[in-house]
């Protein structure tokens, strides 16, 4: 295999992605190298031109290039609604499903104790502040239905409990258009303990 400096860094950066190693890393730096200049250049500047302006909004600490954010600056939102959601992914995600019309706040992680990730790690003070606010009537905890999200949950509906908010969670069970044979154990209890 051809090997340079330069090779070998651009193959250690990739290989940095989540879900890439080493093989798919190589294989991405050969096709930029052999097949396509033009995209690599593209996706050096756009990569060096984001880490230099994306930053944090000030209210709700998503990605964006401006103090505040165009969801938190928009007006015509629901501002007694807010939506707890771990990254700005996911806040992507409820975003293009088209039915929430409220603000959020990104936790920019989860409680994991096992990763040394404590509630100073991940805002919840800020998060606390937010939600002490005028006119938020409730908190939507849309964290991940994994155990460090369903713990992050716990710990962020406790921490609000004093505040007299409505603290919910997002409803979860059967996927549309499944077949229960086929659904996980796990989903269809929780489907039924949640029903409605």
């Amino acid at each position: 295999m051809a090997d340079t400096h330069a090779l070998a860094t651009l193959v250690q950066a990739l290989k940095g992605l989540p879900g890439v190693g080493v093989k798919s890393a190589s294989r991405m730096a050969f096709h930029l190298l052999q097949h396509d200049r033009a995209t690599a250049m593209q996706l050096a500047q756009a990569l060096s031109h984001a880490v230099a302006h994306v930053r944090h909004c000030e209210r709700c600490h998503t990605f964006t290039e401006a103090d505040i954010c165009d969801t938190c600056a928009d007006a015509s939102r629901d501002h007694s609604q807010l939506c707890v959601v771990e990254t700005p992914a996911d806040q992507s995600a409820v975003e293009r499903t088209g039915t929430y019309r409220g603000l959020y706040f990104v936790l920019m992680g989860k409680l994991s104790p096992l990763d040394g990730i404590g509630p100073h790690d991940i805002g919840l003070a800020k998060l606390r502040q937010r939600a002490s606010e005028e006119g938020l009537r409730e908190v939507i905890l849309a964290t991940n239905f994994t155990a460090e999200g369903e713990a992050t949950a716990h710990v962020i509906a406790e921490m609000l409990k004093s505040l007299g908010l409505r603290v919910t969670r997002l409803a979860r069970g059967v996927p549309a258009g499944s077949e229960l044979e086929y659904v996980d154990l796990g989903t269809i209890a929780h489907a039924l303990v949640d029903r409605r």
